[in-house]
C-alpha cells in the first residue's frame, strides 16, 4: 500500500514491490493477474480501513443525520495525519487509475458500500430528517459525491492554505465552509421544516406557501379591459 501511496498508480513498479515483500515478481502476477489488480486490492484494503457514517459517537447519532455528517466533516484533517496512506490509496483509485480499473471501482464502492452510506440514509428516513419524495438511491449518490469532493476540498485547503484564505484563518473559515455545504446539503435532500444543526447555523427547507389560484396573463387582462371599455 505504501508504495502506491508514494509513488502513484502508474509510476509504481511490480517489481519494486516484489523485491520490498522479498518475494518474486511472478508471484505477485500469479496472485494477482496483473498490477490494475493488485492495486484494486489495495483500494479496497484502503477504503474499508476508514470508518463508517454511523460508526459516529452515539450522542453524536442521538442529535441526528446532519450532526453526525458535521462531526464527520470536522475530522477530514486526521486523513492527513493518521490515515495518510489510505487516503492516498482512495484518491488514486478515484482520480488516477485508467477507465477499466475504474470502473471495478465503482462497482465495488456500489455494491460492498464500504462507509454504509446506505444504511445511513436509512438512518436519516427512519428519523424523518431526509425527504421521502426522492429515490433512496439518489440520496445515496448526492451524499456519496458531494461529501467526497468536498472533504477532497478541505485535504486541499489543509495542504495550501492560501489557495482558500490568508493564512491564520483555518478555524473559522474551514467551519463557516462545512456549515454552509451541509445548509446546502440539506435544501437538497432534507425534509426537515425548520430546523437548526448543532452548531445552529443550518436551516431546514422553507415550506412554499400554497397557490392561491391560477393569475392571469396580462396581455390577456389588458384584452378584456379594453374590450369591456368599448
Amino acid at each position: 500500500m505504501q508504495h502506491f501511496a508514494e509513488h502513484g498508480y502508474h509510476a509504481a513498479r511490480v517489481g519494486d514491490i516484489a523485491s520490498g515483500l522479498g518475494i518474486a515478481k511472478g508471484s505477485v502476477f500469479q496472485h494477482f493477474g496483473s498490477k490494475d489488480g493488485l492495486f484494486f486490492e489495495v483500494y479496497k484494503r484502503a477504503v474499508r480501513s476508514f470508518p463508517k457514517y454511523l460508526d459516529a459517537p452515539p450522542e453524536v447519532r442521538a442529535a441526528g443525520f446532519f450532526a453526525v455528517l458535521h462531526y464527520w466533516l470536522t475530522r477530514t484533517e486526521h486523513l492527513l495525519r493518521e490515515d495518510w496512506i489510505p487516503y492516498r490509496i482512495a484518491l488514486l483509485g478515484n482520480y488516477g487509475t485508467d477507465l477499466n480499473l475504474r470502473r471495478e471501482i465503482n462497482r465495488f464502492l456500489i455494491t460492498e458500500d464500504p462507509y454504509g452510506t446506505v444504511l445511513f440514509v436509512r438512518f436519516g428516513l427512519d428519523r424523518h430528517e431526509l425527504r421521502k419524495d426522492m429515490d433512496v438511491e439518489m440520496i445515496v449518490s448526492i451524499l456519496d459525491w458531494t461529501m467526497e469532493r468536498f472533504q477532497d476540498a478541505l485535504l486541499t485547503a489543509e495542504l495550501d492554505p492560501g489557495l482558500f484564505r490568508r493564512q491564520g484563518e483555518l478555524a473559522e473559515k474551514k467551519e463557516a465552509r462545512i456549515q454552509q455545504f451541509l445548509s446546502v446539503l440539506q435544501r437538497a435532500i432534507g425534509d426537515i421544516p425548520a430546523s437548526v444543526s448543532p452548531a445552529g447555523v443550518v436551516e431546514g427547507r422553507a415550506a412554499k406557501a400554497p397557490s392561491t389560484g391560477r393569475s392571469r396573463p396580462k396581455h390577456i387582462a389588458k384584452m378584456k379591459a379594453r374590450k369591456n371599455r368599448v
